[in-house]
């Protein structure tokens, strides 16, 4: 989830990245809402406050110290059985609760529909993070959402700046279990099952993205930046020169600054 102070402007500056964003949703009796960008597997969700008036879920004081990633959904295909599981591992689980939101499309309005699944924030250790299980998937995943002009595929990493990433990541052991955690110099890492979560120190974050650190860090933790999978690289930095976006180039990579992308790092590499 990316916080934007200007939704509708945070639909362009995505679009010129290459990215189809996917008609307006509004969550049901609140007042935010998003445009979703779907991949073939994850999707990033531009999220905004359309009305202030009513409930933001907090998005209002995220938004007062920052703009972008503010929180990560894990997929689950059975709420009620990942309830379950979450609690005999011990852990602490509350629903699933019903969630649907109204989908703006030209042909009239939907509903998609899903299962939220929420832990305690000492049960999911420097991330706002829930379960989510899509109940309408193929209202939200139409064949041409997924199509993108610059390439994208898949959601493989998101980068979260934390002061202990060896302590942080053994928090997520009850959950995806012991074999899912890597601890590395500087980093740790959870294989999530559909991508990975890398927890790193302000020191790591530096040496990960030399260049493109922002100008002002939040204080720890705090989601920094995500890695975006790509066809072909190359075909991608063309996209981006095209439409002017700047990136900094390496062999197999691209990194487009957060001013860019709403507040976000973010990475592209190939497939």
């Amino acid at each position: 989830m990316v916080g934007a102070r200007d939704l509708e402007a945070a639909c362009i500056a995505w679009q010129r990245l290459g990215f189809t964003v996917s008609p307006r949703g509004r969550h049901i009796g609140w007042g935010t809402a998003n445009y979703c960008i779907m991949l073939e597997q994850g999707y990033i969700e531009l999220l905004g406050i359309v009305d202030p008036s009513q409930f933001t879920n907090n998005l209002d004081r995220f938004l007062e110290r920052r703009e972008g990633l503010l929180g990560l959904a894990f997929a689950s295909d059975d709420g009620a059985e990942t309830y379950r599981r979450l609690t005999a591992a011990g852990l602490h689980p509350d629903g699933p609760k019903d969630l649907k939101r109204i989908l703006e499309l030209p042909e009239g309005e939907a509903l998609p529909a899903f299962k939220l699944v929420f832990l305690p924030p000492a049960e999911t250790p420097g991330l706002s993070a829930f379960i989510c299980h899509h109940l309408t998937p193929e209202v939200v995943r139409r064949p041409a959402w997924l199509a993108h002009a610059n390439g994208a595929t898949r959601l493989a990493e998101v980068t979260v700046v934390v002061d202990r990433p060896g302590e942080t990541v053994l928090g997520y052991a009850p959950m995806f279990g012991p074999e899912a955690l890597w601890i590395t110099d500087g980093a740790a890492e959870i294989e999530t099952g559909q991508g990975r979560v890398r927890f790193v120190t302000p020191e790591g974050l530096a040496r990960f993205y030399p260049d493109a650190r922002p100008a002002a860090e939040p204080p720890t933790p705090w989601m920094a930046a995500m890695t975006i999978e790509v066809a072909d690289i190359g075909h991608a930095a063309e996209c981006l020169r095209q439409r002017g976006v700047p990136a900094a180039q390496s062999a197999n990579r691209l990194v487009v600054l957060p001013e860019v992308a709403t507040g976000a790092l973010l990475e592209f590499r190939p497939c």
